[in-house]
């Protein structure tokens, strides 16, 4: 039978560090060594980002000793003013009482030098009793004023409706507006302290990126920096054989449109005569140099040969190098 050919090819991984730079410290593995995903291939210095990361968490602590410390302050001024609260309304109920007492008093005297001026017109009491009646007249009233000036003073401009469960006093909302603001500093902490907290998530990954891991398994072909030189982000430091191969076979466009990418074609390998059965990755038109040519005008191909690249899952037994032998009866 006729037959096509390739060679087992396994993609190759330039391996950098991703978005960091620094002097290499350590480097963990060796060429020709089989790593598995994940492992430890080299590690840059992490002195500069570690200083980083312990004054970041340093600055998240004070704002949590401040957010606390703000937080029991809000806690004792709204205590605060539920207590002036009480004590104000309680102040205030006396001060009514205080004031309806003056009135009181004041009513009485107003009474009583009523009575004495109609005494001092019949002659019944002296000129002394009737100045006597006034005077106490005079200082009811003006105690009326004092007690009213002293329960305007409790209410602070509010005005009285004579139920203390209703009153809202101007000096507690004051206390309570204080406390608001109180809350807002703290909220303002609170997210000074998230902004602080994605800052050190940024350094932590970017301390994990001075740590650079086999991205799959494989082989280390080539080591390209060495330990104590200074690395530039993105530049490729180890050279990784990895573990997808594949082979390559020429077919003319006749044999090629037979096949459809993501079809399945089984090869041989020569060494072990295994036979090994691949997904077509792609079918594409060959560079000139794979087209049969004879000899015409304007050196025109006679025919065009297509790519066909073939994917193997490894196993046992298959190296790159290896030659891959696939049937024509495959797309006869």
């Amino acid at each position: 039978l006729k037959k096509k050919e390739g060679i087992v090819t396994a993609e190759q991984v330039k391996v950098s560090f991703n978005s960091v730079n620094g002097r290499l410290i350590k480097e963990a593995v060796q060429e020709a060594q089989q790593v598995k995903k994940g492992e430890v291939l080299m590690v840059l210095d992490s002195t500069d980002t570690d200083l980083a990361i312990a004054k970041l968490k340093a600055q998240i602590g004070q704002l949590e000793a401040q957010i606390r410390s703000g937080s029991g302050n809000v806690n004792i001024g709204l205590s605060k003013a539920n207590t002036d609260e009480t004590q104000s309304l309680r102040q205030v109920d006396q001060q009514r009482a205080a004031v309806a007492a003056a009135q009181a008093s004041y009513e009485n005297s107003r009474l009583d030098y009523q009575r004495k001026q109609a005494l001092l017109t019949q002659g019944a009491i002296s000129k002394s009793d009737m100045d006597n009646a006034s005077m106490a007249l005079k200082v009811a009233n003006a105690n009326v004023a004092q007690q009213e000036q002293l329960l305007a003073k409790l209410l602070g401009g509010a005005a009285d409706t004579g139920n203390s469960e209703n009153l809202s006093l101007p000096t507690i909302e004051q206390e309570r507006q204080t406390v608001e603001n109180q809350k807002n500093d703290v909220e303002a902490l609170r997210q000074q302290k998230k902004y602080l907290e994605v800052q050190l998530q940024e350094l932590q990954v970017q301390k994990d990126r001075l740590t650079l891991r086999a991205p799959e398994d494989g082989k280390v072909l080539k080591i390209l920096s060495k330990q104590g030189e200074m690395i530039a982000a993105n530049t490729p430091v180890i050279l990784l054989e990895s573990k997808r191969y594949y082979y390559d076979i020429y077919l003319s466009e006749k044999q090629a449109a037979k096949l459809k990418e993501g079809g399945r074609l089984t090869g041989t390998t020569v060494a072990t005569d295994a036979k090994l059965t691949g997904t077509i990755r792609f079918i594409t038109k060959a560079p000139g140099f794979a087209d049969l040519k004879m000899s015409r005008e304007k050196g025109q191909s006679d025919l065009s040969a297509f790519q066909v690249r073939i994917y193997l899952e490894p196993q046992e037994g298959l190296l790159p190098g290896m030659t891959m032998e696939v049937h024509d009866d495959q797309f006869a």
